[in-house]
């Protein structure tokens, strides 16, 4: 039998980063990290390691990490995450943090204020905004039902009440009217280079036509006839995209429009109110 020591060494010699195949190898033992650090010269069963080898095989394709143990943190919370959705990035909480603040501040006097989150994917938006504001009556949409399907799975393991629908954009949710909404659509131009290290994860959530900016401008447009008075649109974009996509909430009327910046300093939210 192989110790973890030189089934790791054969990860490492895939490409394989060494915290990735040390997370991969802990999570087939169904121990931590410190654990294998400390364990290194612990013999792996076949069993263990023909499944810590195929994860690092999917690992080495570009597979993102959170498929293959089938979870990401976000926001406080575990997501079980798949190949039907969008793995969720640190950069998003930026925009939940805006959401919270906004609905503990502006929007306060609002009661059970009506939350949409446009494009939910795994529900990460959505259920970090229903955690960190339980009075918030939060609906998550998407056009994808598989996508709606892991939204709903993640709201029940997580115990937070969520609404889901199904359609594209505002086209789930005609005749409603929000406090809030938020988004964090494709915005990747077709194009795009970055892309081809993106090819695991669900193309529709990463590009949406030749600008990567189609999908923020649809949803723009049609926002105020979805927003109550004083409500606000938050959108996640790309850092070259913030000038844009500030021009065009101005031009439909909103107001206070402004961008906050990401982890690493680069503008990634939008927003204003009407």
């Amino acid at each position: 039998m192989n110790s973890a020591r030189t089934a790791l060494a054969a990860a490492r010699r895939l490409g394989l980063e060494r915290l990735d195949a040390q997370l991969l190898l802990a999570h087939v033992l169904g121990r931590d990290r410190a654990w294998l650090i400390a364990n290194d010269d612990s013999l792996l069963d076949e069993t263990a390691l023909e499944r810590f080898e195929h994860l690092v095989s999917r690992r080495a394709r570009g597979e993102p990490f959170a498929y293959l143990v089938g979870a990401k943190e976000f926001h406080g919370l575990e997501l079980q995450v798949d190949a039907r959705v969008l793995v969720p990035r640190p950069d998003t909480e930026v925009l939940v943090d805006w959401a919270v603040a906004l609905l503990r501040s502006e929007l306060a006097g609002v009661e059970k204020p009506p939350v949409v989150d446009l494009g939910t994917g795994s529900g990460a938006i959505a259920l970090a905004v229903r955690h960190a504001h339980p009075a918030a009556q939060v609906l998550a949409t998407d056009a994808s039902a598989d996508a709606l399907d892991v939204a709903r799975a993640n709201a029940q393991r997580l115990q937070l009440p969520l609404e889901t629908a199904t359609g594209s954009w505002w086209q789930a949710v005609a005749g409603r009217r929000f406090a809030l909404a938020l988004s964090n659509p494709p915005y990747i131009a077709m194009g795009d280079p970055h892309l081809a290290a993106l090819h695991a994860e669900p193309a529709s959530a990463l590009a949406p036509g030749p600008t990567g900016l189609e999908a923020l401008e649809e949803i723009i447009d049609a926002a105020p006839a979805h927003l109550s008075p004083g409500g606000w649109l938050l959108l996640e974009h790309g850092f070259d995209q913030a000038e844009a996509v500030r021009q065009r909430l101005q031009a439909r009327g909103f107001q206070l429009v402004q961008t906050r910046l990401d982890l690493s300093g680069q503008p990634r939210c939008s927003g204003g109110h009407l």
